[in-house]
């Protein structure tokens, strides 16, 4: 895989799921629905934020396991793998009939207290950090430094946060109805485990 192709197939895979409903989306839609677009987008940094900080620790962590051995990488090889798979059979098998947007509690605080709530909810999600390491090694084309190509990465799933996010701010309540659709959010969530099987079997199979 070229590092174009690798960069094109990263791009498709993380839009799909960053386009499948999670908690950042309910925090971005709740924010906005109760408190008001600005104060969603100083969350959404904050999420974002909390993105670079997961993306950068597996990243160095990654890179220098990828450099210290071969064994070491088929441990995280087969681990991710795994992983992917047994997720993505459940969202295929068990998809969620709703996605909830409940109300949140007004907060007090300024401006970096909503930055802060963001960061929070996505740093102190282990989730992410599992997720970092199952995916980005997937994309990692031979012969190409680890931690630089995997900030990279990071750095475009951000870009397509972005987009996302602010697209969910700025029409909170069209796209709040349609999540609450459940024939949207299973095809969402079969789509993403679709998604997370195929790359775990590659993953799986991949020989470096």
């Amino acid at each position: 895989m070229t590092i174009v192709q690798a960069l094109l197939a990263f791009t498709v895979a993380a839009g799909l799921l960053t386009l499948t409903p999670g908690l950042d989306t309910a925090l971005i839609l709740r924010t906005a629905a109760v408190e008001g677009p600005r104060r969603a987008v100083l969350a959404m940094v904050g999420i974002l934020a909390g993105c670079f900080v997961w993306g950068g620790l597996v990243a160095v962590g990654l890179g220098a396991v990828l450099q210290a051995s071969a064994l070491a990488f088929n441990i995280l090889k087969w681990a991710g793998a795994a992983y992917l798979v047994w997720l993505g059979i459940g969202l295929i098998l068990r998809p969620r009939g709703s996605f909830e947007v409940a109300e949140a509690p007004a907060m007090k605080g300024g401006d970096t207290a909503w930055m802060r709530r963001g960061f929070l909810s996505n740093v102190l999600n282990p989730k992410m950090g599992v997720f970092y390491v199952s995916f980005l090694p997937q994309f990692l084309p031979v012969g190409v430094p680890a931690a630089p190509f995997m900030l990279l990465l990071t750095t475009i799933h951000v870009l397509l946060g972005v987009v996302w996010l602010s697209l969910l701010i700025a029409a909170t309540q069209p796209i709040a109805r349609a999540l609450n659709r459940g024939a949207v959010v299973r095809w969402l969530d079969r789509a993403t485990g679709g998604v997370f099987v195929a790359f775990g079997l590659r993953l799986a199979l991949e020989r470096r």
